[in-house]
């Protein structure tokens, strides 16, 4: 059985555009054709009824060519009832990003070294020496950056509230055996890796991951949420998230929990409780809306710099954009892919980020929130949605609703696309 949300009847109660942001098509060098192409597949993956919202901001050579939603962010979930209070989505509306917070936890952690506070390729251990048991002592922090550092996932007795705890989860990561020492195998750490980064990283500033993202990132980018975690006082604008789709069967349940450390269905509890926010789950908590992560994406593409202010340095972005020991198999994801030191890479002839997009760069949330640049056809994107699940019918209009995207503009060569930005 489905678990979906109401789709209306009439969709434009549930449209918002920010005709503030957006400029004309035609003013961005883009055909009006083309983007509405697009809009059509985001509604097309609203009607699929498994996300109760979509949010979606685009920019074209640093110009917001889309800044729309569709849906509610609460109240239409699948199992909310007749008499619940719906709140429309808007555009500004902040969402969890789950695992599209590597993004940029791996990205403080290049600031770190640009600051000349941290070498990634030194072992965690040089750092923080408790962490080199079990043989754990000439990993890398670059290693645990391109999931490369033989600790995926928690041990599976872990109970889930030990992720609030920072030290405890600590000390599991501490006591782990890995499952290699040297690099040679890749298997995405979809939450232990967060926290091994946060405790270097606390080691060396003397401050949370929260404060360095504050001073580094959000303060300088004057962003309102782009948290982790959800600030008490920005929790009613947040949206909810629902579990949807059908319910996974075995195999899809033991690769979740291998991964996540607990089941699909429990996601939405735990995601949407205080408690989740209070806590800073640096591979798997961020908060913001699509306009913060998609202007994230094009303060990398613009060099590091963002409304004249300077972020980092262009090598800083090199080196976090740089590719690490080419496809691979993924242990975890059971899936070919391609990694930076943060990262996740694009593909030819098809990736992530579409059609021939290898030099694209992103990461993808909970399979259903996808941000990412595109330095060859000058696209930076977010599309945050609100319901969590992995495999159903929505997954071809989803690869419809990308592919629109990269074919809005054809891929400069490689030499445009560096002295564009």
């Amino acid at each position: 059985m489905l678990r979906l949300s109401t789709v209306p009847d009439d969709l434009d109660k549930v449209i918002r555009i920010d005709v503030r942001k957006e400029v004309a098509p035609e003013e961005a060098g883009l055909r009006r054709a083309d983007l509405d192409r697009v809009w059509d597949e985001v509604i097309k993956v609203y009607r699929s009824g498994v996300h109760p919202a979509i949010t979606i901001n685009l920019r074209y050579r640093g110009k917001v060519v889309m800044a729309r939603s569709i849906g509610h962010a609460r109240g239409n979930g699948p199992h909310d009832g007749a008499d619940a209070t719906r709140v429309v989505a808007s555009p500004d509306t902040p969402m969890c990003l789950f695992s599209a917070s590597k993004a940029v936890t791996a990205f403080l952690m290049h600031l770190l070294a640009e600051d000349g506070l941290v070498d990634l390729d030194r072992p965690v251990a040089f750092y923080n020496p408790e962490f080199g048991r079990k043989g754990k002592e000439n990993i890398t922090l670059h290693q645990v950056l391109a999931h490369r550092g033989g600790i995926p996932g928690l041990p599976s007795d872990t109970p889930i509230e030990t992720l609030w705890d920072e030290d405890a989860t600590w000390e599991l990561l501490c006591a782990a055996e890995p499952i290699i020492t040297d690099g040679s195998k890749l298997a995405y750490h979809a939450i232990t890796g967060g926290f091994v980064l946060q405790r270097v990283l606390r080691t060396v500033t003397g401050a949370d991951i929260d404060a360095y993202l504050e001073r580094k990132i959000r303060a300088p980018m004057r962003m309102k949420y782009f948290t982790y975690g959800a600030r008490p006082e920005h929790r009613e604008a947040l949206a909810l998230s629902y579990a949807t789709g059908p319910r996974q069967g075995p195999v899809l349940n033991a690769l979740i929990r291998r991964a996540l450390g607990t089941e699909m269905e429990s996601i939405e509890e735990i995601s949407n409780a205080p408690r989740f926010h209070d806590a800073i789950i640096p591979a798997g908590n961020l908060v913001g809306t699509a306009a913060e992560v998609s202007a994230f994406f094009q303060m990398m593409l613009n060099g590091g710099t963002w409304r004249g202010r300077r972020i980092c340095r262009p090598d800083t972005i090199a080196g976090a954009v740089r590719e690490v020991e080419g496809r691979s198999f993924d242990r975890t994801l059971l899936l070919p892919m391609r990694y930076s030191a943060g990262l996740m890479l694009g593909d030819t002839p098809v990736g992530l980020w579409g059609p021939h997009s290898r030099e694209a760069f992103g990461h993808v949330g909970l399979i259903n929130k996808f941000a990412w640049a595109d330095p060859q056809r000058q696209l930076s994107v977010a599309i945050l949605t609100s319901g969590i699940l992995l495999v159903a019918h929505h997954l071809v209009p989803f690869a419809k609703l990308v592919g629109s995207i990269a074919g809005l503009v054809p891929r400069m060569g490689e030499s445009e696309a560096v002295s564009a930005a």
